[in-house]
């Protein structure tokens, strides 16, 4: 077996296996052309870069808000205003259900006779319910219910 021998880059410390003769300083023609263009123009290589970088003192601090009663008074003035204007040209059929709703909508259902408005009344004049208790169409005189 043959020992590979590991060389690093002159100019971006990366480790790498020489391709060609043993001299060799960077690990590829990139990294050649630049570690030139940074000796002619007094550039310095990226690692040396990070370690310099530091960060500025005069960074100035965002501005603390404070909380104001006329900016309470605006929030509390456009809300208003946009709750109205919603309630306003909303439909009644299109509005949420309320407790109240609900309460008499159950009460409904808790009725054992329905009316079912899509048939006539027989030829005594009573009219059709449905009975929840016994699933069947009865007739009912209109006062018993």
């Amino acid at each position: 077996m043959t020992d590979k021998e590991f060389y690093n880059c002159t100019y971006c410390f990366k480790e790498f296996e020489p391709k060609r003769r043993r001299v060799q300083k960077y690990c590829s023609d990139t990294c050649r052309s630049k570690a030139y263009h940074a000796r002619k123009t007094k550039v310095q290589s990226p690692k040396s870069k990070l370690a310099e970088l530091s960060v500025p003192n005069n960074i100035p601090t965002p501005k603390k808000e404070s909380m104001s009663m006329t900016g309470v008074g605006n929030a509390a003035a456009g809300t208003l205003l946009a709750n109205t204007l919603k309630s306003a040209l909303t439909k009644d059929s299109n509005k949420p259900a309320t407790k109240g709703d609900l309460s008499q909508l159950l009460e409904k259902l808790n009725n054992r006779y329905h009316l079912i408005k899509n048939m006539n009344p027989n030829f005594r004049g009573e009219y059709p319910y449905f009975d929840l208790v016994d699933s069947a169409i009865v007739y009912l005189p209109i006062n018993n219910m």
